[in-house]
């Protein structure tokens, strides 16, 4: 297997495998003891416009909106598919995320995936309590893992959401890049960025 991509490292995924038409993007964390906080992170998923904006609400995929109007990307239900891999992250993934590349809008040139504390009680944890966070992406056709991010949680410490990774369109077609981009503002932070309505 190869090693875990680290933090803004890339790779062009169609261009590697002509064939692929979908992928699953696997999100697993672990809080150890800490089971008011992983039972209080939320992975959402922003489609982006070529400015890096979400054009409106309906574009950002969570718990409460489990798919993108089109339906090109879907959250599951439920984690599935093959366990992690030997490197030390053993385990299932903790959310999923389905994407169909061609039935992505063109306007939509960017896929990003966040973690992040919801409000309640988790709100005084924090994502520097997580043990492990990763990101990986695995073929939608039988669930074969493509590409894993490092552990994120290793460089967070106050910060209660991150940006794990995205997809993006390329000249060579679709690629994947390893953000690791932490927030101490949660959320809002990223809805700021990223031009989210909360």
């Amino acid at each position: 297997m190869a090693p875990p991509m680290r933090r803004g490292a890339n790779v062009a995924l169609t261009q590697e495998i002509p064939s692929l038409t979908g992928v699953v993007l696997g999100v697993r964390w672990n809080a150890g003891a800490e089971h008011v906080l992983s039972d209080n992170l939320v992975a959402a998923t922003l489609l982006c416009d070529r400015n890096a904006r979400v054009p409106s609400e309906d574009w950002f995929v969570f718990f409460n909106q489990l798919a993108s109007p089109e339906q090109s990307v879907q959250q599951r239900a439920a984690a599935t598919g093959s366990a992690a891999g030997s490197d030390g992250a053993g385990g299932a993934d903790s959310e999923q995320i389905e994407v169909d590349l061609a039935a992505v809008p063109r306007e939509i040139e960017r896929i990003v995936v966040v973690l992040y504390v919801n409000d309640g009680p988790g709100a005084r944890r924090t994502l520097g309590q997580l043990r492990d966070c990763r990101i990986r992406v695995l073929d939608l056709a039988g669930d074969a893992e493509l590409v894993r991010s490092e552990n994120l949680a290793e460089q967070l410490r106050t910060e209660t959401a991150i940006c794990l990774g995205e997809l993006y369109r390329h000249s060579s077609g679709w690629k994947f890049k390893v953000i690791g981009q932490g927030y101490e503002n949660g959320v809002a932070g990223i809805a700021a960025d990223y031009g989210v309505p909360l």
